[in-house]
């Protein structure tokens, strides 16, 4: 018995002492990336990102230069907000097209999940002129509705959220129509908190893909005031690349939203996602 007790402890201590490893090792850039954003311009261009620690030269100076930009605030402001409403909007419309095709016996249903299989495989930039055409037509070019709006209805969620409900049970709904519960009812007072592990999860993915989307925010944002954070430092950098240490300091104060924001949800991220993949 103690020899078996000693032989669980011993593979604990050696899985802690490699995860501890390992997420030191996956904390280095992060590490670097930190240093970086507290020397200036010159030292990144001569000795790159390093885990140097010198004093001599580490300072504020790059984040007090940022925080003098006119714009800079206006930026966060933007992606906060593009990112918030995108979250929402997708997780709703998504969540209630996947919990349709899951729940819901129709004709062309699996071709319509086929549907959103095959759209799935097509890649922004082949659909990247008909929106932009759509977007001029709607009058959402440089507004943060057109930055995200043509995106809230996705494949990714709507697979998930319906592999996700296929794995539930459906005796609740057969008791809540009994009870005379509305079908909106069923889905907003009874799946919905079923689903949260299923939200937290995708709430994740899909506000971090909108807090770091590129492309489609800079062909349709064009005023100073409407750029999103990525679009607004990637402005700063100049043909002799010396405002790095100003993208640097950016980047580092980008990270801390999605770093809450997983710390949030993460207790059920893995739950969630597990299930969803696994389910169905």
């Amino acid at each position: 018995m103690n020899h078996q007790r000693t032989k669980w402890t011993l593979s604990s201590v050696s899985l802690f002492v490699l995860f501890l490893l390992l997420s030191a090792l996956l904390l280095l850039p992060l590490f670097a990336i930190i240093l970086g954003s507290l020397k200036p311009s010159t030292e990144l261009l001569r000795f790159g990102l390093n885990l140097n620690i010198d004093t001599a030269v580490m300072s504020f100076k790059n984040y007090i230069s940022l925080f003098k930009d006119p714009f800079y605030f206006t930026w966060y402001k933007n992606s906060i907000m593009i990112t918030v409403l995108f979250t929402v909007l997708s997780l709703l419309f998504s969540s209630m097209v996947g919990y349709g095709l899951a729940v819901y016996k129709f004709r062309l249903r699996n071709v319509i999940f086929a549907l959103v299989l095959v759209v799935m495989m097509i890649p922004l930039e082949i659909i990247m002129l008909p929106l932009y055409k759509l977007m001029i037509s709607l009058h959402l070019m440089d507004t943060l509705w057109g930055a995200f709006l043509p995106f809230v209805v996705a494949p990714l969620p709507i697979f998930f959220f319906r592999q996700y409900v296929s794995g539930l049970p459906k005796d609740f709904l057969d008791a809540a129509r009994v009870d005379g519960c509305t079908e909106i009812g069923i889905f907003l007072r009874i799946m919905m908190p079923l689903m949260a592990p299923a939200f937290s999860s995708m709430a994740i993915l899909q506000a971090l893909g909108s807090w770091n989307n590129f492309l489609w925010p800079l062909i349709v944002l064009k005023s100073n005031e409407m750029l999103t954070l990525p679009i607004g430092l990637s402005t700063k950098l100049t043909p002799y690349g010396n405002n790095y240490d100003i993208l640097i300091a950016g980047s580092v104060l980008a990270i801390i939203p999605i770093l809450l924001f997983y710390i949030f949800f993460q207790k059920y991220f893995i739950e969630g996602m597990t299930a969803g993949g696994v389910k169905g």
